[in-house]
């Protein structure tokens, strides 16, 4: 009945008047009474098909229409790639906000760094912390120097206890390889061989002096340092937005530069506490790396004066001694080089 319905549907023609409206379609009982029966038996509309393929098309192609229903689906992967853009967009900005921000910074540390070393820019002074600051720059540099004559020392020094070692060696093979001189060689072979014990025990007492000063210099000092250093570009910072505080004071008051003024202010309220707290920082910790300074070199300088003394006096059990007293181990023989696991 429906092949009827729709051949019939398909050969028929809508006859369009002048006006464009459609006329009357001729009376046709039969076909009347096939679209009856259609709506009184066809399918309930929630259960149609869609098919795929076209008309006549097989059942691979049909598509349920309650599966259209998924195109929930569609609107919440929407609703998530747009979140996801969102927060690309939000990242972006972030990141471009903290770029503008560098950037003014960066211009005016720059501006105030010209203005001052012209002569044309004031500056904040703290002539006692400058001072204290200098002072240890300069007795930075000079213990770098005996840092350095120390290990020179060492260096010599241990050449010169392999030398023995060697020498030492030989006097024993000619001992025993000349009768005649035997007693001689023997004499000198046992002093070298005493002198190169006592070698090693004095650059042991050497080499903890050089790692302590070592210790002093490039890290306790150079801590110090950094705290100074970002103080002293906290400085820099403070006195550049104080210079843009006071020009925007000696500016026109409208509206627009009051908001500047009042953003400028705000500004300078937070670059004068994170000064404040820096200044606060070095002043707590030159104090204890005085104390600190103090109490390690005068260990050092008794342990170096009495192993040298020891040593160049040829008092082995002082020596020995001095090595107890300041709690050194020395390594045995064959213990020069550490293991790879050591190394790790």
């Amino acid at each position: 009945m429906t092949d009827s319905i729709m051949s019939k549907a398909a050969t028929m023609e809508i006859p369009i008047n002048s006006n464009g409206d459609t006329g009357t379609l001729p009376e046709d009982d039969s076909l009347e009474q096939d679209l009856q029966q259609v709506m009184v038996s066809g399918p309930n509309l929630n259960e149609t098909s869609i098919v795929s393929g076209g008309y006549g098309g097989t059942a691979e192609g049909i598509i349920p229409t309650s599966s259209i229903k998924g195109s929930n689906m569609h609107h919440s992967s929407s609703s998530s790639s747009m979140t996801a853009e969102e927060s690309t967009r939000g990242v972006a900005v972030e990141k471009l906000e903290t770029m503008k921000k560098w950037g003014i910074n960066t211009y005016k540390c720059t501006k105030q760094m010209i203005s001052e070393r012209f002569g044309r820019g004031s500056r904040t002074v703290d002539l006692e912390l400058e001072a204290q600051i200098e002072v240890l720059r300069d007795t930075k540099r000079k213990y770098e120097n005996v840092l350095r004559l120390a290990r020179a020392l060492t260096n010599h020094f241990y050449n010169m206890v392999q030398t023995q070692h060697a020498l030492g060696d030989t006097f024993a093979d000619l001992s025993q390889k000349s009768p005649e001189l035997r007693d001689e060689f023997g004499y000198n072979a046992e002093t070298q061989k005493l002198l190169c014990k006592n070698g090693e025990t004095l650059l042991g007492a050497v080499n903890f002096f050089v790692s302590s000063i070592n210790t002093l210099v490039n890290k306790t000092m150079e801590d110090t340092l950094m705290t100074i250093k970002m103080y002293e570009n906290a400085r820099l910072e403070f006195d550049a937005y104080r210079s843009d505080l006071e020009e925007l004071s000696l500016g026109p008051r409208d509206a627009v530069a009051m908001a500047r003024i009042d953003a400028a202010q705000e500004q300078y309220q937070l670059q004068k506490e994170k000064y404040e707290r820096l200044r606060s920082d070095v002043i707590i910790k030159l104090k204890f790396l005085e104390e600190n300074k103090v109490k390690v070199m005068h260990k050092q300088l008794l342990l170096f004066h009495n192993a040298i003394s020891a040593y160049f006096a040829g008092n082995q059990q002082q020596l020995e001694q001095t090595l107890k007293q300041f709690n050194i181990k020395l390594r045995p023989p064959g213990a020069d080089k550490p293991s790879w696991l050591e190394e790790q």
